[in-house]
């Protein structure tokens, strides 16, 4: 499986998420044998979206 780092993580660690190459799963990338989050790409689409508004307005 091919996983894409978030272009927001940095080099230092922080929070870092990755994407899997078809785009239907998340990952935390400290974490690389940790659990992964499945999602169909509608929903996938959506989940990323809600994370996008919510950082907004913290």
């Amino acid at each position: 499986m091919t996983w894409r780092k978030s272009s927001y993580s940095g080099n230092s660690g922080g929070d870092c998420v990755e994407l899997r190459a078809g785009l239907d799963a998340v990952r935390d990338s400290k974490n690389a044998d940790g659990p992964v989050l499945e999602f169909r790409p509608a929903a996938l689409k959506a989940f990323l979206t809600a994370l996008r508004t919510s950082s907004r307005g913290a």
